[in-house]
C-alpha cells in the first residue's frame, strides 16, 4: 500500500489504496432497509458448480475469470474478477446463483449486482479500449437450472462515469484508511513492551509468535497459566504486522473470559499514550440486539429501517478515534459499538459486522473464523486480507469444531414442526415433513438395537432430506414474513444435515441413536464429525500465520492431526516459571472413583478433603465427575463434617449464580467449592493469593464408555493408532491439568493439589502431567 521513495528534491507521490469492486460496490452502493427476512440461498458448492453450468453452456472462447484492474486518479486502485466475457460480443458477464423465484429478490440486491457489473465494464472497456459494451447480470437458480438474463448496452463514456462516482465516494474514505495504516504501522514498529521485563517463559513464547508470523508460519505453543500468554502473543504479533503486511489480526477465544482478557491486555500495550490501533470486540447476536422480539428488517425493527442510509455516519463516528487525551488502542467492545449504533439509530450487531471490514485487530469467539459460514473468513476471501491468527485455550478448538461441522436431527423437533400452524394450513409443507417422517420411521424399524453406525445416509432418506430442505426453503422464500420459530429452527437443522451429508467421509459418522427399547419414530439421527481436520485445513492455509496456545496441548501431535495443522507447523512447550515447592501435589492412590467404586469412595474422600482443611484452613475447589457423584459427596461432607463450610455448582447455573459462585473465593474467607471438571469453574477463571490456595480432582474426566465414544476410539484408531489415547486419555488429562492450573496463579502463590484416583499413579497418565509438578 505504500508508494515509492519519491527521487531527491521530488515532492512524494501520494500513497496508493487497493480496493476490490464487491467491496467498492457494497460501500459505495447500498441503501435503504436491512432486510435479513430468510430467503433460501445455494450453498458454497451450488454457487461454484452453478457458475461452472453457466460457463459450460457458453460458446467456444468464451473466458470465465477475467481478471481486471484500473486506477482513479493515481489513488485508488480498483481491481477483481470478471465472471464471464464473450469476446464475440462483446459482452461482459455478471453470473449470480439464487433458489426460488427472481421475483422475490431484495431491489438493492438488484441495485448492488449492477453497480458492480458497471464497474467491471469500464474496467474492461479501458483495458480494451472499447467505446461501449454489452452488460449481462445473469441470475442461476440452481434447482430448475434456469437461467434469467438482463443486458444493457452502455457506452464508455457512461460506463466511465458510473466508475468516477463511486470511485470518487469512496476515495475520501480510502485516504483516511490510508493515513490511519502509515500511523498504525508506525506506531506498531516504534511499539515497546509495556512493562520492565518479561516475564520468566514469556520472551520464548513471544520470540517464537514472532518468528513464526515473519516466517509466516503456524505455531502450536504449549505455555503455562500465569505466565501472560495473552499479551506475550499480542505484543510479538502486532511488532510483526508492519514488516509483514498484516490487515487483520484475529484474536479468537473459547469464551467471553478469553475476550475480556485480550481487551485487557490491550488496554496495557500503550498505557500512557494514544495507540492508532482499532480493537474490536465482536460479541453473539442474541448479547448485542436491542429487539430481540422484532424480526430483521425495516418493516418491523426501527433499527434495521433505513440502516444503510444511516451507515456511513455511524461508521464514521465509530471510526473516528479516541479524544486526544485518551490512552490505549481504540476500542470498539460492546458497550461502545452499542452507544455508536443508537446514537444513530442502526443495529449494533451489524454495525459491528461492517466494522469487523475497516479495524486492525478483531476479538470474538472461534465460530468466526472457523464455522462454515463465518464472517471473518468469509471477509478475508472476499477482499484477500493477509490475515494473523491467535487462538486462545486452543485445547477447546477439537470439541468446538466438531460441534461446527455436526448436525443433529431429534424426533420431538420434527413432531414440533409437523404440529405447527404452518404445516397445518400448508399442503406442500406437510408433505414435505411427512415424507421424511415416513423414511425416518422405516429406519427405525430396520434397525433393531439401540445405536447403529451406517456408512451413509441410506438414498431414500438422504433424498426426504434433500426434498424436505427444498420444500421448507421454498416456503419461508415465498411467505418471508411468516415466523414459525419451530419450523425455521427445523429447517435449519435439515440444511446443516443435508450439507453436511455432502461432504461425509471418514472424518465423520452417520449413526442413529434409538432408546432402549427401541421405539420406532424416537430416534434422533447424527452426523458426527470426529476430526474436523479437513474443514479446517483451509482456514490455515488462508492465514499469513496462525499461532495456537493453551496451558494444556499435550501430546502436540493429538492437536495437529485433529485440527489439520499444516505440515510444517512448529511446537513450542514453554517452560513453567513456578518452582516445585510453591504446589504439592498428592496421589490418593488407596482411592478409586470409577463408577463401580463411587459409593465406597465417599467417606476416605471427604475424610481427606477435610483433613488437609483442617491442617491448613482457607479456600478449596473439589471438582467431580459428574453432578450426582457432586452431590454424594456433598450429602456426606454435611453428615460427616457439619462445621466444614462448602458450596456447589448446580445445573444449568445463570450467570449472576455463577458470579456469586465465585464471589465466595475471596482473600480472608474459608471452604470448599464444589464443581463439575470441564465446567464453568474449571478453566478460565482467576482466584490468586489466597482466594484459592488448594485444589482436590475426584476424577481424571475420562469421557463416559457409551456405544458413541467407542465407535469415535474405533475410528481414531483406524485413523491415527491411538484410538483409546484420542478418545479418552488426552482428554480427560487436559481438564484436569486445567483444574489444577486454577492454583497456581502467579510466583507468589503457594497451594495444594490432591488427585483422588490411583489411575493417577500410572506412568501413561502421569507422563501428561505438567513437567514441573513434584508429583508424591
Amino acid at each position: 500500500m505504500s508508494a515509492p521513495a519519491p527521487a531527491p528534491g521530488a515532492a512524494p507521490e501520494p500513497a496508493l489504496y487497493t480496493v476490490a469492486v464487491r467491496e467498492l460496490c457494497e460501500f459505495t452502493a447500498k441503501q435503504g432497509d436491512l432486510d435479513l427476512r430468510f430467503t433460501p440461498a445455494p450453498t458454497a458448492q451450488e454457487g461454484v458448480a452453478g457458475h461452472g453450468t453457466v460457463v459450460a453452456r457458453r460458446g467456444a472462447g468464451y473466458q470465465a475469470e477475467v481478471s481486471l484492474s484500473g486506477l482513479y486518479q493515481g489513488r485508488l486502485r480498483v481491481r477483481g474478477r470478471a465472471d464471464g466475457l464473450d469476446p464475440s460480443g462483446p459482452r461482459l458477464e455478471e453470473i449470480k446463483t439464487h433458489k426460488g423465484p427472481l421475483e422475490r429478490q431484495n431491489p438493492g440486491q438488484r441495485a448492488l449486482h449492477w453497480a458492480q457489473a458497471l464497474v467491471y465494464g469500464w474496467l474492461y472497456c479501458q483495458q480494451e479500449g472499447l467505446s461501449e459494451l454489452t452488460l449481462a447480470l445473469v441470475y442461476f437458480e440452481v434447482g430448475s437450472q434456469q437461467e434469467t438474463v438482463f443486458t444493457r448496452q452502455l457506452s464508455a463514456t457512461e460506463l466511465q462515469a458510473h466508475f468516477e462516482a463511486q470511485c470518487a465516494r469512496f476515495l475520501s474514505w480510502a485516504e483516511q484508511q490510508l493515513a490511519h495504516r502509515q500511523a498504525r504501522d508506525a506506531a506498531l514498529q516504534a511499539l515497546r513492551f509495556p512493562f520492565a521485563d518479561f516475564r520468566t517463559g514469556q520472551r520464548p513464547l513471544a520470540e517464537a509468535v514472532y518468528r513464526g508470523a515473519s516466517a509466516g508460519l503456524c505455531v502450536l505453543a504449549q505455555a503455562p497459566t500465569g505466565i501472560g500468554k495473552t499479551l506475550g502473543t499480542l505484543f510479538p504479533l502486532l511488532k510483526a504486522a508492519p514488516a509483514q503486511g498484516l490487515d487483520k489480526v484475529f484474536f479468537l477465544a473459547a469464551k467471553t473470559s478469553g475476550r475480556q482478557l485480550a481487551l485487557h491486555a490491550l488496554e496495557q500495550l500503550a498505557p500512557q499514550q494514544t495507540l492508532p490501533l482499532r480493537v474490536l470486540e465482536l460479541v453473539a447476536r442474541d448479547k448485542a440486539c436491542e429487539h430481540p422480539d422484532r424480526a430483521c428488517h425495516g418493516e418491523s425493527c426501527p433499527l434495521a429501517q433505513g440502516f444503510y442510509d444511516r451507515l456511513p455516519a455511524a461508521r464514521q463516528d465509530a471510526l473516528s478515534g479516541p479524544a486526544p487525551q485518551a490512552q490505549g488502542p481504540w476500542r470498539l467492545d460492546q458497550a461502545q459499538v452499542r452507544a455508536v449504533a443508537l446514537r444513530h439509530q442502526v443495529c449494533p450487531y451489524y454495525l459491528s459486522q461492517e466494522l469487523a471490514r475497516w479495524v486492525d485487530l478483531v476479538v470474538g469467539d472461534y465460530n468466526y473464523y472457523f464455522d462454515a459460514s463465518a464472517l471473518l473468513w468469509g471477509l478475508s476471501q472476499a477482499n484477500s486480507w493477509r490475515v494473523a491468527l491467535l487462538v486462545d485455550e486452543a485445547h477447546n478448538l477439537v470439541d468446538r469444531a466438531r460441534q461446527m461441522y455436526s448436525a443433529e436431527l431429534r424426533p420431538e423437533a420434527l413432531a414440533l414442526a409437523r404440529r405447527g400452524d404452518t404445516a397445518q394450513r400448508f399442503a406442500t409443507v406437510k408433505k414435505g415433513l411427512n415424507q421424511l417422517r415416513r423414511q425416518w420411521l422405516a429406519l427405525d424399524k430396520a434397525q433393531p438395537q439401540p445405536y447403529a453406525v451406517y456408512p451413509q445416509l441410506p438414498d431414500k432418506l438422504l433424498h426426504a432430506l434433500q426434498q424436505c430442505s427444498q420444500v421448507l426453503g421454498t416456503h419461508q422464500a415465498e411467505h418471508p414474513t411468516e415466523f414459525d420459530p419451530a419450523l425455521r429452527q427445523f429447517y435449519f437443522d435439515v440444511l446443516q444435515a443435508c450439507r453436511l451429508a455432502e461432504s461425509l467421509d471418514t472424518h465423520s459418522l452417520f449413526d442413529v441413536s434409538q432408546p432402549s427399547p427401541p421405539e420406532p419414530g424416537r430416534s434422533r439421527l447424527c452426523l458426527r464429525n470426529l476430526v474436523p481436520a479437513p474443514f479446517l485445513a483451509p482456514r490455515w492455509a488462508g492465514a499469513h500465520s496462525s499461532t495456537l496456545f493453551s496451558a494444556t496441548l499435550q501430546p502436540p501431535s493429538y492437536h495437529a492431526q485433529l485440527l489439520g495443522l499444516p505440515e510444517a507447523h512448529r511446537t513450542l512447550e514453554v517452560e513453567s516459571p513456578f518452582d516445585a515447592a510453591q504446589l504439592q501435589v498428592h496421589t490418593a492412590r488407596h482411592l478409586s472413583t470409577r463408577y463401580a467404586d463411587r459409593a465406597a469412595s465417599l467417606a476416605p474422600l471427604v475424610d481427606l478433603m477435610a483433613a488437609q482443611y483442617r491442617a491448613q484452613p482457607g479456600n478449596y475447589l473439589a471438582f467431580f465427575s459428574s453432578y450426582d457423584y457432586l452431590q454424594q459427596v456433598a450429602d456426606q461432607l454435611a453428615q460427616s463434617h457439619p462445621d466444614l463450610p462448602c458450596w456447589r455448582q448446580s445445573r444449568r447455573m445463570l450467570e449472576a449464580e455463577q458470579q456469586a459462585f465465585l464471589a465466595r473465593f475471596s482473600e480472608t474467607s474459608q471452604g470448599i467449592g464444589l464443581a463439575v471438571l470441564g465446567g464453568a469453574f474449571a478453566e478460565g477463571i482467576d482466584l490468586p493469593g489466597r482466594r484459592l490456595i488448594g485444589a482436590f480432582v475426584a476424577t481424571l474426566g475420562l469421557p463416559q464408555v457409551n456405544p458413541v465414544n467407542e465407535q469415535v476410539r474405533q475410528r481414531l484408531q483406524a485413523l491415527f493408532g491411538a484410538g483409546y489415547d484420542y478418545t479418552y486419555l488426552y482428554p480427560g488429562l487436559q481438564k484436569v491439568v486445567q483444574a489444577a492450573g486454577r492454583v497456581i496463579r502467579g510466583p507468589g502463590d503457594r497451594g495444594v493439589v490432591h488427585l483422588m484416583d490411583d489411575r493417577f499413579a500410572r506412568p501413561e497418565v502421569r507422563q501428561l502431567l505438567p513437567r514441573w509438578w513434584a508429583l508424591d
